[in-house]
């Protein structure tokens, strides 16, 4: 059995160390501005936040934030989080001229246990949010767990898709979060991220704390 070989940096001083990674770079960067020229089109996104693992509305309000700081004007529609107090509402109720929040939800449906309620619900956030998205003043539009509706048909999928498709003005960004998002919403979508869960402090006996979850 031989030894490895010693890889070419490790027979370098540290000045041409130093002169290699340098022109590596140079080269990585040339490369990089490159693909970037082609890349020259502006518009507004359908993001879908989606997956198992936690921070899909987490990273949602990420992006409402850093929104918030270029003086976007912010329309959020929560369709399941109504009854909670959470720390990004208290935060963003501070700016009423920047930011339109209404958390229209009543709950999980295993918590209000009446699917009725449960659909009449969801059909008042849609048109609430349909509204927002019309109202090209409103740059970013948050659709905050509209995925758990649809998984549970409260909405129409197909509503839903022919709204984003043929509705939204060109320029607006429309963000969707929750598991489980459908298959038609994914195809139209201009970004995906599906978050994996790996480790959950809950599954551990951890419950839901401020700061964290809310």
């Amino acid at each position: 059995m031989t030894d490895k070989a010693p890889k070419k940096t490790e027979l370098m001083s540290e000045a041409e160390r130093d002169a290699y990674h340098a022109e590596k770079m140079k080269k990585k960067r040339a490369a990089r501005d490159k693909i970037l020229a082609t890349k020259t089109e502006e518009k507004g996104l359908i993001i879908v936040h989606t997956g198992k693992g936690k921070g899909k509305s987490t990273a949602a309000f990420g992006m409402v934030f850093r929104a918030l700081g270029h003086g976007f004007k912010i329309g959020i529609v929560q369709f399941v989080k109504g009854k909670w107090g959470t720390g990004e509402r208290t935060v963003l109720e501070k700016f009423p001229a920047q930011v339109t929040i209404k958390a229209m939800g009543e709950g999980f449906t295993w918590e209000t246990a009446d699917r009725q309620r449960d659909i009449a619900a969801a059909r008042g956030a849609w048109e609430m949010a349909k509204e927002l998205i019309r109202d090209e003043s409103y740059k970013m539009v948050l659709l905050d767990d509209l995925n758990i509706v649809l998984r549970y048909d409260y909405l129409d999928i197909a509503e839903v898709v022919e709204f984003l498709k043929s509705k939204k003005p060109r320029m607006t960004h429309v963000i969707v979060t929750g598991r489980n998002a459908k298959d038609e919403l994914i195809e139209i979508a201009d970004l995906v991220t599906e978050m994996t869960m790996i480790k959950h402090s809950f599954r551990d006996g951890v419950k839901a704390q401020a700061g964290v979850e809310f």
